[in-house]
């Protein structure tokens, strides 16, 4: 499963990071992912993170692509893409 997200360029978080040349804060980009995973899979209920790593930056405005593998011994594993390079992978933590 996938879908497409995007950090607005005029998102709160932008101005103080990085002032002159912005990149959209993990925080940020983790938080669309769980937004995304409620959207996709609302009967999952994530309370934890059990790896995470950011692998490149993510420009304001800048679409990406996240991609869960299916549950798994109470984890989730996902992916976030763009054009064609990893940004970021994980392994959730499900209730």
């Amino acid at each position: 499963m996938n879908g497409l997200l995007a950090i607005a360029p005029d998102h709160p978080s932008l101005p103080g990071h990085f002032p002159g040349d912005p990149i959209v804060p993990g925080v940020v980009m983790l938080s669309a992912v769980l937004e995304e995973l409620q959207r996709q899979l609302p009967q999952v209920d994530c309370c934890g993170i059990r790896k995470l790593k950011f692998l490149r930056r993510l420009e304001p405005g800048a679409g990406f692509t996240v991609e869960f593998a299916p549950p798994v011994n109470g984890g989730l594993r996902f992916k976030c893409w763009h054009n064609g390079s990893v940004l970021a992978e994980g392994h959730l933590q499900l209730a």
